[in-house]
């Protein structure tokens, strides 16, 4: 879509929005004047009593035009934050409101595009407002559907309990593994697979050593660890003996708080064994995931999995066998060959199974991944719709609750990730990684660490690539031996 701006430079904000209204539109900045089709001019104007927003949307012949004001008292030029900020909103509000013109719809999270929606809600709850008054917010304010705001209001309040509960000493850790037995075609994330699974031995040694600089520098700050999430990739691409080592050291290097949480990805059914789990507890892991994604076997076939369903059952069942792991399971809602129905029966087998916590996606096709490349036909956005809304009843039903949700890019009819537990179960690390309540110190290849201090977050990034990382860990260490 072409993109034309008048009086303010926003392009990002618009750009976000224009992704999520028109997921299949890339934004263009024509040198040549408007007046064609599928177009948007977009103008902010300054007056003395009023600053107006004007979106004039044209597209398959027809325009649409919308506009939105806010007192010029409320914007004033030597504020930093607060003036741009509802700037934006007022130019992104326009935009909005003519673009569902156009469509005839609104999407359900409104004019909302951000990856956190949840920061809203919880923010209005920490000011003093009630549920109805947070939802009511998100309803005048961003024109989010009934059904999401309600989600939203719930997860703000999970998230707003375990902030609660956190010590000003206490941080989370993330620790990567970027290794998989084979690459799934939806995957757009940063990790080997194959023959590049040779470097595991190296990459874990470099590993440990980072592990104890940042654990020796967090000791001597007076940090200790809340939760503690070995990540990837598929953590259980490691063997057992490898997986013990990686733990013990966790285990020593860092101050844990009591009763840590500690979570281990074992999410391929494929690299799940017996050994690998009594590792996993013997090392302090207390939670773990087993991830099918669909206990459709075509589909499995579809997304390039090497396991099917059956394998799926009997890692599970070797789980609980062994005991003292709660469980979470993945579902990705919008796979290719899937169905509401299909998805439904996923939903049913799995819930019967009785995990701790269910996690369910939505599909998101970013550059890297194998389905985005390939063109591969997908449930439309409306089927995708359906996956979720069944899911929400079902689990709701089952006695879940929502705990934390997140948003991304590209994905299937611009809903959201949710994850929902059964009482007691809730992952902290989930809700302090994504609503950034603590900081979040992340070793290995893509770690990213979130510092958060009085509400600003700042980060520091590992290198992607094992390869990368290896190269560079001796500048990696002494970054971690000064993050505090």
């Amino acid at each position: 879509m072409n993109l034309y701006f008048t009086g303010h430079g926003e392009k990002y904000a618009v750009e976000q929005t224009l992704l999520t209204l028109f997921p299949q539109e890339r934004p263009v900045y024509p040198d040549t004047p408007p007046g064609g089709d599928n177009e948007l001019e977009l103008s902010f104007s300054r007056g003395k009593t009023w600053c107006t927003a004007r979106a004039t949307l044209r597209r398959e012949g027809r325009t649409y035009t919308r506009q939105c004001r806010v007192q010029t008292s409320q914007l004033p030029q030597d504020d930093p934050v607060v003036a741009p900020r509802l700037t934006r909103r007022t130019l992104q509000r326009a935009f909005y409101l003519a673009a569902v013109d156009c469509l005839g719809a609104e999407p359900p999270w409104g004019m909302l595009s951000g990856v956190r929606p949840v920061k809203l809600p919880t923010r209005a709850l920490a000011a003093g407002a009630t549920p109805a008054q947070a939802e009511g917010m998100l309803r005048d304010q961003y024109h989010v559907s009934p059904l999401r705001r309600k989600l939203a209001v719930a997860c703000a309040q999970a998230s707003r309990a375990v902030q609660a509960s956190l010590a000003p000493q206490e941080i989370s850790l993330y620790v990567g593994i970027p290794f998989c037995p084979t690459r799934c075609a939806y995957c757009s994330f940063i990790s080997a697979a194959g023959s590049a699974n040779r470097l595991i031995p190296q990459y874990l040694e470099a590993l440990l050593t980072e592990i104890d600089v940042a654990g020796a520098a967090a000791r001597q700050a007076g940090k200790t660890v809340r939760a503690v999430y070995i990540g990837g990739g598929t953590p259980t691409t490691l063997e057992a003996d490898q997986l013990a080592r990686l733990l013990e050291r966790v285990g020593t290097a860092f101050a844990l708080a009591p009763g840590t949480e500690c979570t281990v990805e074992a999410g391929r059914p494929d690299t799940i064994t017996r050994e690998k789990l009594l590792a996993i507890r013997a090392g302090g892991g207390n939670r773990i995931s087993v991830n099918p994604q669909t206990m459709s076997d075509p589909v499995l076939a579809a997304i390039g999995r090497s396991h099917r369903a059956a394998d799926i059952r009997r890692a599970y069942a070797l789980a609980r066998a062994v005991g003292g792991l709660a469980i979470n399971m993945d579902l990705i809602a919008g796979l290719p060959g899937d169905t509401p129905q299909g998805f439904r029966q996923t939903l049913e087998e799995v819930m019967a199974l009785a995990p701790e916590n269910l996690t369910v996606h939505t599909l998101a096709l970013k550059k890297g991944a194998r389905l985005r490349q390939e063109d591969t036909p997908l449930p439309t956005g409306d089927q995708v719709a359906a996956m979720l809304d069944d899911a929400w009843a079902a689990l709701e039903a089952g006695g879940y609750a929502p705990y934390y949700l997140y948003r991304q890019k590209f994905m299937s009819g611009a809903l959201e990730n949710v994850g929902w537990t059964r009482p007691g179960y809730v992952n902290q690390y989930n809700i302090c990684m994504m609503e950034e309540l603590h900081t979040v110190l992340s070793l290995g290849a893509g770690g990213v660490t979130k510092f958060v201090e009085n509400g600003v977050v700042r980060r520091m990034a590992n290198p992607k690539y094992p390869q990368e990382y290896l190269r560079t860990i001796d500048t990696i260490r002494a970054e971690k031996a000064a993050w505090v």
